[in-house]
């Protein structure tokens, strides 16, 4: 515990969960209670159908320093240590709802990672990165030798892994590292207004996309092509489909629950029993 505070902080508001290392006093260094409590907090918001967005971020302005390391080794064989950061990382990339890091201060080593595997990053101007690991003697992880690559390209993700430089905000946005840079004061705002829009979309179809995108990485067109039918299949079989053209065609906002509906189920046949007057959309 940090001052008898819990070391992960969780805030439930409006569909939107938000995860908060809370160890201010270590820059949210990451000890084995974090870890541990930073793996059943990502399972259960997998879980809970309420969360339809999540935002992780650190307490006391920074991200997260990284692995603490502080107490020096620990006795416990690294090779038991490394499944639990790996079970993280995958928690994280598989989550079905979408993911902002909120990075104010430094994200550093593993810290910077954990903000690399969520969905969309937003950082203020004095937020700091370095993969630091080099410089511990250490080589990376939390899937940052997967993200870097695939974020960077391989050379410029060398260049960041093998000198372990520290590169602010505008360089981490410019490189794609960061999605959006917004001043301090801005930052709280920015982020509940991106995750009100993330909780306004489809639930059942950005599940999708995103499990869309990440697999597109290391797909050929031919199985990516796959994956999008089978997946629309899926979004077919909601009535968000139904509600979406429902509220085109009555010029408002539509309301997405994310229902199944298949035709004969008892519910709505969420393609063609849309308002009257919207079209009608069979599929073959």
């Amino acid at each position: 515990m940090s001052g008898g505070e819990p070391v992960l902080l969780r805030d439930d508001r409006d569909g939107v969960r938000t995860l908060t290392l809370n160890r201010p006093h270590r820059k949210n260094a990451i000890d084995a209670e974090l870890w541990d409590a930073l793996r059943e907090a990502l399972a259960d918001a997998g879980r809970d159908r309420a969360v339809r967005a999540l935002v992780v971020t650190g307490a006391g302005g920074a991200f997260c320093s990284g692995a603490d390391i502080s107490g020096g080794l620990s006795s416990v064989h690294p090779l038991y240590r490394m499944r639990t950061l790996s079970e993280i990382a995958l928690l994280l990339h598989e989550l079905p709802v979408p993911t902002i890091a909120k990075v104010t201060g430094v994200a550093v080593g593993a810290g910077w990672n954990l903000a690399l595997g969520c969905d969309l990053v937003v950082a203020t101007p004095e937020a700091r990165f370095s993969q630091i690991f080099a410089r511990r003697g250490l080589s990376l992880d939390l899937g940052g030798s997967w993200l870097l690559p695939r974020l960077v390209g391989l050379q410029q993700a060398k260049r960041l892994a093998l000198l372990a430089e520290t590169i602010g905000a505008e360089e981490a946005r410019a490189l794609g590292l960061v999605t959006w840079v917004v001043a301090a004061e801005d930052v709280d705002a920015f982020v509940d207004g991106l995750g009100a829009r993330l909780v306004a979309g489809a639930p059942i179809a950005i599940a999708q996309t995103k499990a869309l995108l990440n697999e597109g990485a290391d797909r050929t067109l031919r199985d990516a092509l796959a994956n999008e039918a089978r997946a629309q299949g899926v979004n077919f079989a909601t009535a968000d489909v139904s509600e979406a053209f429902s509220a085109f065609v009555e010029k408002r906002e539509p309301s997405f629950d994310g229902r199944w509906a298949v035709p004969g189920s008892g519910g709505p046949d969420p393609v063609n029993s849309a308002a009257p007057g919207a079209p009608s959309v069979r599929r073959p």
